[in-house]
């Protein structure tokens, strides 16, 4: 499971449903719209403290960055390992 890729996917998905556009939640976090698309796209390797950050301002868990969603379970499904 590709850990970058993930929180991409985790993080636009919270962020699409608290209601910001990218440029609005760099706005509001004091991140780049560029950070953010690169983030979202996996290109980027936040650390702990930006996975807090990021979640601050979202207003969620920085654990909810992090949980595998359906994708990352059928990836791991497909290589065979479980749970």
């Amino acid at each position: 499971m590709d850990m970058r890729k993930l929180v991409g996917r985790n993080f636009g998905r919270l962020r699409k449903a608290k209601g910001f556009t990218q440029e609005g939640f760099a706005e509001a976090s004091g991140f780049t719209q560029q950070y953010i698309s690169g983030l979202e796209t996996g290109r980027r390797n936040p650390t702990v403290v930006t996975l807090f950050e990021l979640a601050g301002t979202l207003g969620v868990s920085h654990v909810d960055l992090v949980v595998p969603d359906d994708e990352a379970r059928s990836e791991r499904t497909r290589s065979g390992k479980r749970k």
